[in-house]
Formats: C-alpha cells, sequence, structure tokens
C-alpha cells in the first residue's frame, strides 16, 4: 500500500512538472532595424502578443530572443506584430508605407526576399 503511494505522489509530481513547462519555448528571429528606437518598438510588439513572456532584440546581431507559450501563438504571428510597426524579418515584410515612416535613424536596408504587404 505505502508503495502504490510513494508511485502515486512521483507520478503526480511528473505530470505537474510536464504541465508547467509544456508549451514554453526560445526561439531566434532575424529582425531587421539598426537602433536603440527600433529596439523599443520591436520589443514592444512582440510583447504584445498574448503568449509572449519574454521579448530582447540585439541591434548588433539583428536577432530577437522570444520566450512564448506555443500552445497560445506562434512565431509566425510575432513576425507579423514586429512587420505591422516597420520591421522585416526573414519571414515577413512591413509594409512600404509603414516602413517609409519610420525614422531616419530606423531606416534598414531592406532584404530584396520577402513575402508580405505594400
Amino acid at each position: 500500500m505505502r508503495t502504490k503511494s510513494i508511485m502515486l505522489v512521483i507520478g503526480l509530481l511528473l505530470f505537474g512538472m510536464t504541465s508547467v513547462f509544456a508549451g514554453v519555448k526560445t526561439e531566434k528571429i532575424k529582425v531587421y532595424g539598426n537602433c536603440g528606437m527600433c529596439k523599443t518598438r520591436i520589443e514592444k510588439a512582440s510583447k504584445s502578443i498574448h503568449g509572449v513572456t519574454k521579448a530582447t532584440w540585439n541591434s548588433d546581431d539583428a536577432i530577437l530572443t522570444i520566450t512564448y507559450d506555443d500552445t497560445k501563438t506562434t512565431t509566425l504571428k510575432i513576425e507579423e506584430a514586429v512587420s505591422k510597426v516597420g520591421h522585416d524579418t526573414d519571414h515577413t515584410k512591413a509594409a512600404d508605407k509603414v516602413y517609409d515612416a519610420l525614422p531616419g535613424c530606423c531606416k534598414y536596408d531592406r532584404p530584396a526576399k520577402n513575402g508580405g504587404s505594400n
């Protein structure tokens, strides 16, 4: 009887630990930009997506590191949010009108190959 109780407790603990960490992912996304204003804009857009718990953009390598719950969102949704504020990714392209409205210091060399709208 005691062995069954111990096994049940261990099983519940393992199940609980799996549930807590299920769905949490950290990934890196290439996001084009230049400066501190870009950093603020990119991180704010990323964090506006339900399920994103952390977003940090590095201007040196133009990499956005995101931590999110993949049961609530996808990297594509995050990239689309970033594109809506003027920043291209390797999978999404900001509308030209939005990109053109960025401050001069935020203008970057736009990649030639992207999907998206004008």
